[in-house]
């Protein structure tokens, strides 16, 4: 934040920064300090964009007008130095996980996001808490195959959104894949993690892929 996207015509975060992200009113001084230091960011002139991952899609509008960010739709094209990309967390391609995919629609349902942000913070913390253990023990038994995105899913995405590049994260499986569709090349690079390590793609004028 301090050293390199200070220098950065911009940053897009693409979802899951936090481990849970339970309202944009959360006390803690953890909560604070990221919104300082995205403030202090904002504050120098670099544009800042999030889109919402599966553990902070309660992330709101309050939090973007405290530090100065933008809140993206679930996929956003993006003009990368001259060519055409489609940014999005993820999830969404992960079609194959039925349950996680209804589970994802429930969660997002305005009129329950609107009932839970107005319990307690104290009762919300419980309520995630108990979700989280629910969610790592199915985890357990799913296959790694479900998880992953679908490919048809990504082609049908990037054809919608007429891109041939698409950058993602959720899934944990960094890499770049190569590949075509009604001949045409066409490139996913995946985001990983930051349990071990950190994470970033970079792009420049001269090599925007």
């Amino acid at each position: 934040m301090r050293n390199e996207a200070v220098h950065a015509d911009a940053l897009y975060v693409l979802g899951d920064l936090f481990e849970f992200w339970i309202g944009d009113d959360d006390p803690s001084d953890f909560a604070a300090t990221i919104k300082q230091e995205f403030r202090r960011l904002t504050d120098k002139g670099v544009p800042t964009y999030f889109i919402q991952g599966n553990r902070d899609f309660l992330l709101s509008h309050r939090f973007c007008k405290e530090t100065g960010m933008t809140l993206l739709d679930e996929h956003t094209v993006i003009d990368l130095y001259g060519r055409k990309a489609v940014i999005l967390h993820g999830d969404t391609l992960c079609t194959d996980d039925i349950k996680y995919q209804k589970f994802r629609a429930k969660v997002h349902m305005p009129w329950l996001q609107w009932i839970f942000n107005r319990l307690p913070f104290f009762t919300r913390r419980r309520i995630v808490n108990r979700i989280q253990g629910d969610i790592r023990e199915v985890k357990t038994t799913k296959s790694l195959d479900i998880m992953d995105v679908n490919q048809d899913e990504v082609v049908a995405l990037m054809n919608i959104t007429e891109t041939d590049l698409m950058i993602h994260g959720h899934t944990h499986r960094p890499g770049t894949h190569h590949f075509e569709s009604n001949s045409q090349a066409m490139t996913r690079i995946v985001l990983g993690d930051w349990y071990e390590q950190g994470s970033v793609l970079s792009a420049t004028p001269n090599h925007n892929a």
